[in-house]
C-alpha cells in the first residue's frame, strides 16, 4: 500500500513492439537470384552451361571445323591472339592456309608467294608490311621517287635503312612504301627479306615479279667476288671509298673503264 493506504498504481505496460514488415517479393526475387547464383549446386550447373573454350563440355568447340569456321572471320591481329588460348585453338590459328586468308583480306590481295622466315610475321598485316620493289636507274634520286610514287622522302630511307642520299646507285633497287591501298587489290605480293632494309616484307612488283625484271648491271661480273674485286680496283685508281666506288660503277652500267673516265 501507499502512503495514504491505496493500492499501488500499476506501470502501464510497454507499448508492443512495431510488426515486421517483410518487403515486397519483386524487390526479393534479385536478391533470391543472386543467392542462389553463389551456392555451389547453381555454380556447377552455371559451369557445365558456360559457353567457353576451356570448358571440356562444350563440344562445338572442340570441333576443329567448326573452330576453323569460326576463327576464320577473326582479323589476323585477334586470329593470333586466340592461338594463345590453349592447344587446340593454337593448332587451328597457326594454319597457314588461314593465316594468309586473313592477311590477304583486308587489303583484297590476289596471292601471296613466298614463306616468311619466322610466323611473327602474320601477326601484323599493316600497310607498313607492304612495299614497292623500284629497280634503280642512273636518272633516279630519292626526291624523284618520292614525288613519282607520292611518298615523303625520310620514308624511303627509313623503309631501305639509309642514312643519306648517296648509297642509292650502290643498290639494284630500293623498297618503296605504299601510300596508295588500292593498288594492292588483286595484285601479287612476295614476301622477302631484303638484305640492305633488313627487314622482312610483302614486296609489290609493278614489272611483273621479281624474276622478270631487267638486270642493270648485266655487264658486270658476275660472281660477287669478281664483284668486289672491281670495286677495290675502283678505290684504289680512283682513291675513294667504298660506296662512291660503287656508285661510280652503277652509273656506268658495271663497265670499270667507264667508270674511270
Amino acid at each position: 500500500m501507499g502512503c495514504c493506504g491505496g493500492d499501488d498504481d500499476e506501470a502501464p505496460p510497454p507499448p508492443p513492439p512495431p510488426p515486421v514488415l517483410s518487403p515486397p517479393s519483386e524487390l526479393l526475387e534479385p536478391l533470391n537470384s543472386i543467392l542462389h547464383q553463389t551456392s555451389p549446386s547453381a555454380a556447377a550447373a552455371a559451369a557445365a552451361i558456360t559457353i567457353s573454350p576451356m570448358n571440356s563440355n562444350f563440344s562445338a568447340l572442340l570441333c576443329k571445323d567448326t573452330l576453323r569456321t569460326i576463327l576464320g572471320k577473326l582479323p589476323l591481329t585477334d586470329l593470333a591472339t586466340s592461338a594463345c588460348v590453349c592447344r587446340l585453338w593454337r593448332s587451328v590459328a597457326s594454319d597457314g592456309e588461314m593465316q594468309i586468308r586473313a592477311f590477304m583480306t583486308p587489303w583484297k590481295l590476289g596471292s601471296v608467294i613466298g614463306k616468311p622466315s619466322s610466323g611473327v610475321f602474320w601477326r601484323d598485316n599493316s600497310l607498313s608490311k607492304f612495299a614497292i620493289s623500284h629497280r634503280v636507274s642512273r636518272a633516279d634520286s630519292i626526291a624523284s621517287l618520292a614525288v613519282k610514287y607520292s611518298v615523303q622522302v625520310m620514308n624511303i630511307k627509313r623503309l631501305n635503312n639509309m642514312m643519306s642520299d648517296h648509297g642509292i646507285y650502290s643498290r639494284e633497287r630500293l623498297l618503296i612504301p605504299v601510300s596508295k591501298p588500292e593498288i594492292l587489290v588483286n595484285s601479287t605480293c612476295y614476301i622477302e627479306v631484303d638484305t640492305h632494309a633488313k627487314r622482312e616484307v610483302a614486296v609489290l612488283y609493278l614489272d611483273g615479279g621479281p624474276h622478270g625484271n631487267p638486270d642493270p648491271i648485266s655487264n658486270s661480273p658476275t660472281t660477287e667476288r669478281g664483284k668486289r674485286r672491281v670495286i677495290e680496283s675502283l678505290k684504289r685508281s680512283m682513291n675513294v671509298d667504298d660506296g662512291t666506288a660503287q656508285y661510280y660503277l652503277a652509273i656506268s652500267n658495271g663497265d670499270p673503264r667507264a667508270a674511270l673516265s
